[in-house]
């Protein structure tokens, strides 16, 4: 059996859950095509998706392709969800982006074109809404050409553009040769010697560099009407690599989608990249040992998903019974990973429970939204009884608010979304408590030292004393909780890149009375590494000194070149500094840095100065000291080790030894 795993990409309302729907259609997988604005799709069920019209969780369907069964995955097209996307892309063998004949080229449409040409999964672009007034031909294709990729190759003609008789014709012509010869020089020889090319030949060149991410086919079409759909879905079949991988090997996965059945049971959606893996297997998983028995597995197949055996290597599958799956998560030996598409997300707003919400049940319902997308980051204040979460703008403050609303009957506001800062050491420092010494009331020597690391190294911890000086329990209690306290630096935030190098170490050994058990009241435990490694840590950095970052964003604006004057003052406003100002045309670009926090006062009065006409683009870029004498400050979700008496009244409920 041919398989291909496919991800449909695009900018919101570019039209492509209904493009899944008519190919699904066209496959006659379904009788009827569903409406977006009547919330009748097969891939958007959530009651938001269907109330607002927008994609927010992938969902997986399939249908055949003559004899290749296609799993096809819609995925959300707003920015706020792109954590969404970025867990799909590691499973796919290709992609679809939709492009829109009427609106064009679009800001996120060239967020999603850059990371699908850098982890090089086979694309091909369909533009839709052909039937639409104001679709355009020749300004869209010069538009994907100029913003998109310079290896756009046309595969025919429209005619009645913008009536709803608009059609495509199939078919290469001189534009394709002149794309492909850049990337094969049999076909430069050809075009130079003018002997002409033929079509088998030149389409078996288009097959090959579209495969290897060197060309991106482009097809125009309407998910309305139907017009073009026919040559899309021939495209598909020809033009994408087919999955593959050795059912025979050894089990390899990686779980992109984690929901909650009927009966409140984990549902993981894996793809298999090797292997088989069958029910009544035991699969490991994630990188922290973790493992679990599959007791059901489904798999997809003509617009539903049927129960079976087994999953094998290039299908995509629904598990039963791992308990602690988690999104991310891979089984078996690790697939080769794409890496992060998208940075994490930069603001946090505290959820407010409306009178009479009970708010055990709201943390309960918090945690299981951050099991469908472990991005929501739930953070929990116990001190203020307060709960964070995580977010990439403000749509999602609307998402999560109404989905506790419909799914778990539980109604709740937001404060003001913040932003999320981090905390960088100036230097280094060490620090050192003695077991049964000055005060120490736990049972352990323990010495850190705290050095800066660089930007992205992450934390990493190391021994300066010997392996076997204690037993290896306690160094790794030592080092779990090294990692735990850096969640929350000196000011309260992260301290993400740290090189921790543990420079002493002591226990008191097992202890016992004649004829009697163990007494911990004298002997080392884990707990009391685990107590003491704060107060050390939190001094190793106090020592070295830390200073609160800020998350910056990279933005690129498109307007009308006569607006440059206006645009100027909002950009000084918003503390936006353009570092390139470039006119093309009527148009003006500016590409620059603005500070993460005000990213969203940026985009609500962009349309003012520009007439409606700008286009905002930005992702994050990197973090910056923050300037100025007021320091940010987080609460703090722990003992508080800043503060020794509160900490140990906390810890042992005493304050000393």
């Amino acid at each position: 059996m041919h398989l291909l795993n496919l991800g449909i990409l695009a900018h919101v309302d570019a039209g492509k859950t209904s493009l899944t729907e008519r190919l699904l259609h066209t496959a006659g997988v379904i009788d009827e095509i569903g409406s977006v604005d009547a919330g009748s799709t097969q891939t958007d069920t959530l009651a938001l998706e269907r109330q607002r019209g927008i994609t927010i969780r992938s969902a997986v369907v399939s249908f055949p392709v003559d004899d290749v069964t296609v799993n096809l995955i819609d995925t959300p097209g707003h920015p706020d969800f792109i954590a969404e996307v970025e867990r799909v892309l590691g499973v796919l063998d290709g992609a679809v982006l939709v492009v829109s004949a009427v609106e064009g080229v679009q800001a996120q449409t060239r967020v999603l074109m850059r990371t699908l040409r850098r982890l090089r999964i086979p694309t091909v672009l369909f533009v839709n809404k052909i039937d639409r007034r104001g679709a355009r031909e020749d300004e869209v294709l010069a538009a994907i050409a100029r913003r998109l990729t310079a290896d756009a190759v046309p595969l025919g003609r429209t005619h009645d553009l913008g009536t709803r008789a608009a059609g495509f014709v199939p078919g290469l012509d001189a534009r394709a040769l002149d794309v492909l010869s850049r990337h094969d020089d049999d076909l430069v020889a050809a075009y130079v010697a003018g002997a002409g090319v033929p079509e088998p030949r030149l389409r078996a060149a288009l097959v090959a560099q579209t495969r290897r991410c060197r060309a991106h086919p482009v097809l125009f079409g309407s998910a309305a009407t139907g017009a073009g759909v026919a040559a899309l879905t021939a495209g598909i079949k020809e033009l994408l690599p087919a999955a593959d991988g050795d059912p025979d090997g050894p089990v390899s996965g990686s779980v992109f989608k984690v929901e909650r059945g009927p009966a409140g049971e984990k549902i993981a959606y894996a793809r298999v990249f090797s292997g088989t893996l069958r029910t009544r297997d035991r699969v490991p998983f994630g990188a922290d040992g973790r493992d679990g028995k599959v007791t059901a597995v489904s798999v997809f197949d003509h617009g539903t998903d049927l129960r079976c055996d087994a999953v094998p290597a290039g299908r995509i599958g629904r598990l039963w019974g791992l308990a602690d799956i988690r999104i991310g998560d891979a089984l078996g030996l690790p697939p080769a990973a794409h890496g992060p598409a998208f940075a994490p997300p930069t603001l946090e707003s505290v959820v407010v429970p409306e009178p009479g919400t009970d708010e055990r049940a709201l943390h309960l319902a918090l945690t299981r939204l951050a099991e469908q997308d472990p991005l929501i980051g739930l953070r929990h204040d116990e001190a203020r009884r307060e709960l964070s979460v995580s977010l990439y703008g403000e749509v999602q403050k609307e998402v999560v608010q109404a989905t506790l609303a419909d799914e778990f009957g539980l109604r709740v506001g937001f404060r003001e979304t913040t932003v999320i800062c981090v905390e960088r050491l100036l230097d280094a420092g060490a620090a050192v408590e003695f077991n049964k010494k000055d005060g120490n009331p736990f049972l352990a020597t323990v010495g850190l030292r705290a050095e800066p690391a660089a930007p992205g190294a992450g934390v990493s911890f190391r021994l300066g004393v010997e392996l076997g000086s204690m037993p290896y329990a306690f160094f790794k209690a030592v080092e779990d909780t090294v990692r735990e306290t850096l969640e929350l630096g000196l000011h309260g935030w992260r301290v993400p890149d740290c090189a921790v190098t543990m420079t002493h170490c002591g226990y008191s050994p097992r202890q016992s009375h004649a004829h009697q058990g163990f007494d911990k009241s004298m002997s080392s435990t884990g707990a009391d590494f685990r107590g003491l490694t704060p107060l050390v840590l939190v001094e190793a950095l106090r020592r070295a000194g830390t200073a609160v970052h800020e998350p910056v964003h990279r933005f690129r604006l498109e307007a009308p070149a006569d607006t440059l004057g206006a645009l100027l003052p909002l950009l000084a406003r918003v503390r936006a500094v353009p570092r390139t100002t470039r006119t093309r045309g009527a148009l003006c670009v500016l590409e620059g840095v603005v500070p993460a926090a005000q990213v969203h006062e940026l985009e609500r009065q962009l349309p003012g100065p520009t007439r409606g006409e700008g286009e905002l683009e930005s992702s994050f870029d990197h973090y910056v000291p923050v300037v100025g004498d007021t320091v940010p400050e987080r609460s703090r979700t722990d003992h508080n080790p800043l503060h020794r008496a509160e900490y140990l009244l906390n810890v042992t409920r005493r304050v000393g030894g």
